[in-house]
């Protein structure tokens, strides 16, 4: 049990050197950016990593994000034709996607948290590519809905690890731009995969979507076994050295200039050499008892209320994309459009350039608003700054939905359609984009266990929503996206409420979030 001043507010961390101070650590490329966290001098700690090292590993991890993603959505635009060959109702088949990525979490985070990530991802990959070859053989409801939950089990790594992944080797300046291309490959994946599938199938048949999905998968598992680092570290700091306490201003001033528990200097230790950074599983990083503490505090960590909003506007986001993907295929294929299965998937191109404008605008826009923000209040970035970027979608969201629905039912030319489809998927880069880089800047020291509570939320959602989507359209597509729409813009205006009160329920958890910090030891 380490000790910890928990009057520090979780997530308030010195971000912009204002103040000229000395003794905090800066970014090479800007004497006033402030790394947090701070880096320590162990030359195998990844954020003492080369930029060509951290650039190769974030490439492995789209590469996971992109198979993963292939695997688990290349058949959304052929639902209808698996629907006729097997036999299996359309709404079983929209049911058992929510099946994906479900609670697979609460047992997959804690064992790449204690064992390692990179055997985790590898793991998740191989299975994906079994799952993917025994779809083709699945022949009845009950055979599909396993495959689904056994798919959901392997493949949640992709869901909750790849931004920890992410906060293991960037700071907080820079996290925001990678959390936004995360965000790109994860949905883009998605979207992407439905639109060779539609060649495939009308080349080959649906079965070799399946087939192509798993050489893809195994494909990227070479790649990843090369080149794919571990970036777990038992770091001996925490954001509370870098961060806000309640003291006056004069005396926060002082404390922020002398917390940093580490000055630039030599890097210590011995380099890993290639074979032994391909080594799997070779270190443990947590007890026992923190291995099964993992696995339950997320829920408890959903007590705050950070926490749950992350998720359920995460969620909300994931609602919205499920009913697009649920719907596409049967608006596109049907009167008056009736597109073949490779021009529903032409039309995923919309969504592909809007998730790319709104990662952008969350990511890459969003670090500098921040930093900007933080040069405005003395140099302290509050993670609610970036929240304010959610303006945008208080637009995006209800318009892309009514364009969506209200222009099927009409039957309104189909580069509305498409359009449509593409407002809706920036709105949704937008919102998961901020949503996870939001519970990341508030609780960093437990990322892994924040971001699978995250998770849990959204995938209920989902879960639910593959069960009530097919229901909600018996009202009619015009009737179902105008409620869509004002669902998803109540929702969205939640961000107001989080701006105002966020910081006073981080201020409010900081005792309980620096005792679970304690009792973890500060793993990644």
């Amino acid at each position: 049990m380490q000790d910890i001043d928990d009057t520090v507010i979780p997530g308030s961390v010195y971000l912009v050197d204002v103040q000229e101070k000395s003794t905090v650590v800066h970014a090479d490329n800007d004497n006033s950016i402030v790394l947090s966290p701070t880096p320590s001098n162990d030359v195998n700690d990844p954020l003492n990593w080369t930029r060509r090292r951290k650039m190769v590993q974030m490439v492995c991890v789209m590469i996971y994000t992109s198979a993963i993603g292939i695997g688990t959505t290349v058949l959304y635009s052929i639902l209808q034709p698996i629907a006729t060959d097997t036999g299996i109702p359309l709404s079983t088949l929209n049911a058992g996607t929510g099946y994906i990525l479900g609670w697979g979490a609460l047992i997959n985070q804690p064992l790449a948290l204690t064992f390692g990530k990179r055997g985790i991802y590898l793991l998740s990959v191989v299975g994906n590519t079994a799952m993917c070859l025994w779809t083709p053989y699945i022949k009845t409801k009950g055979e599909w809905i396993a495959s689904k939950i056994v798919q959901g089990l392997l493949c949640t790594p992709v869901e909750s690890l790849c931004e920890v992944s992410i906060a293991d080797v960037f700071f907080a300046h820079e996290r925001g731009t990678y959390i936004g291309i995360y965000t790109l490959f994860l949905f883009g994946s998605n979207y992407f995969a439905p639109l060779i599938a539609g060649f495939i199938y009308d080349g080959q048949g649906w079965h070799w979507v399946m087939y192509w999905a798993a050489i893809i998968n195994f494909g990227s598992l070479i790649v990843l076994f090369f080149f794919m680092e571990e970036t777990n570290f038992i770091r001996t700091s925490n954001e509370a050295s870098e961060g806000v306490d309640l003291s006056s201003s004069d005396d926060k001033d002082e404390k922020n200039s002398s917390k940093s528990p580490y000055l630039p200097g030599e890097l210590v230790g011995t380099p890993k050499t290639f074979l032994q950074r391909l080594e799997l599983f070779n270190c443990r990083y947590a007890s026992n008892k923190m291995l099964f503490t993992m696995a339950y505090r997320p829920v408890l960590l959903l007590q705050f209320p950070v926490v749950f909003w992350a998720g359920f506007q995460y969620g909300t986001c994931l609602v919205w994309y499920n009913v697009l993907n649920a719907t596409c295929s049967l608006i596109l294929s049907g009167s008056p459009y009736n597109f073949r299965a490779s021009y529903v998937g032409l039309s995923y191109i919309g969504p592909l350039i809007g998730m790319l404008l709104g990662t952008f605008y969350s990511g890459w826009v969003g670090d500098r608003f921040a930093v900007r923000y933080a040069r405005r209040t003395r140099g302290i970035r509050e993670p609610e700054h970036r929240l304010w970027l959610m303006v945008v979608s208080l637009l995006l969201c209800p318009a892309s939905l009514i364009l969506w629905g209200v222009g099927a039912s009409k039957g309104i030319n189909w580069s509305g359609l498409v359009i449509g489809m593409g407002i809706i998927s920036c709105s949704t880069g937008i919102g998961s984009s901020l949503s996870i880089g939001y519970a990341l800047d508030s609780y960093k020291d437990l990322s892994g266990e924040v971001m699978m509570a995250v998770i849990l939320v959204r995938n209920t959602l989902s879960f639910a929503i593959g069960y009530g989507i097919t229901p909600w359209l018996n009202m009619g597509y015009q009737n179902t996206f105008i409620s869509a729409a004002f669902v998803g813009l109540a929702i969205t205006m939640t961000f107001l409420i989080v701006i105002k009160w966020g910081k006073s329920w981080r201020i409010a958890s900081r005792k309980r979030y620096w005792a679970y910090v304690a009792s973890s030891g500060f793993k990644h």
